[in-house]
Parts: structure tokens; C-alpha cells; sequence
């Protein structure tokens, strides 16, 4: 069970009013040993979100956004916007990410594509099976299922 699983029962036991008092001054719940899980767990989730809101984007070569942008350019703005900087190649993103295997992968981890030992593609993975991301030339940021085995999944940390 993760540390946002366990939140909603925490909120449950110190009551609505607490929560909805928590939620109108803008505080924070805090769960002792839990922290640093619930802070990574939302930046991926606001990274996540922010892949999605630029469904739609053009892909260009080498683009960061933004307006446009190509895969690694996707990723490093959302992580960026989520409060967190990575290197800008999908190839430098795996070697900076925490490796997970795919029984572990959480919405909000990145998702690897390789040949070989060499890493040629980068999305945002959103659960189901699916990504964010921007494909190609001639093609638009967008969500779809990953089409084959060939991929790594990183953790953001």
C-alpha cells in the first residue's frame, strides 16, 4: 500500500472538518515516514498531468516545449513545470532515473524504449498500459498504448 492510498483513511479518522480545514487554508497532512513516498508520488502525478494538458502539441526535433516538443522535450518540461529538472535525452533521463521493474511502475514513471542497450524513446507512463508522449515527425503529443516489450521503466526521485 502506498503513502497516497493510506492518506484518505488518515483524512477519515481526523474527520471532515479537519480535511476541509486543511483544504481552505492550503496546509499540508503530514505522515510521519510517509513523506518523501507522498512528495515523489505527487510530482510524477503533476508531471503526469501536465504531459496531458499539452495533448495536442506538435512534435518537433529537439522542441521543449512550450508549444512544441519531442520526446525527451515532453518529459523534461512536465518534470520541470512538477518541480523537478532532468537531463534533456531520453538516454540521460535512464541513467538519472531509480530503475523499476514493470510489476512496480506507477502513473508518473517514465517509460524507456530500447534497442539493444541503447535508449531511442521517452513517454510518461499513465497507467493501463499507455503513455504520454510525442511520438514523431508529423505526429502530435498524445496518449497511447505501449506497443512493445522493449522498454525500461525509471523513477523520478
Amino acid at each position: 500500500m502506498t503513502a497516497l492510498n493510506r492518506v484518505p483513511s488518515v483524512v477519515a479518522r481526523a474527520g471532515t472538518a479537519s480535511a476541509l480545514t486543511l483544504a481552505a487554508v492550503g496546509g499540508s497532512l503530514v505522515i510521519p515516514g510517509l513523506a518523501a513516498d507522498a512528495s515523489a508520488a505527487t510530482t510524477a502525478a503533476k508531471a503526469l498531468h501536465v504531459a496531458a494538458s499539452k495533448k495536442g502539441a506538435p512534435y518537433k526535433w529537439g522542441a521543449t516545449g512550450p508549444r512544441r516538443f519531442d520526446c525527451s522535450g515532453l518529459t523534461v518540461y512536465s518534470f520541470k513545470k512538477a518541480g523537478k529538472k532532468l537531463p534533456r535525452t531520453a538516454a540521460q533521463q535512464y541513467n538519472k532515473t531509480h530503475h523499476i521493474s514493470a510489476k512496480k511502475r506507477k502513473a508518473g514513471d517514465l517509460v524507456f524504449f530500447h534497442s539493444g542497450s541503447s535508449v531511442y524513446h521517452v513517454g510518461i507512463y499513465a497507467g493501463k498500459g499507455r503513455i504520454w508522449h510525442a511520438p514523431k515527425s508529423g505526429d502530435v503529443v498524445r496518449l497511447q498504448k505501449i506497443w512493445t516489450r522493449s522498454v525500461w521503466y525509471g523513477r523520478v526521485g
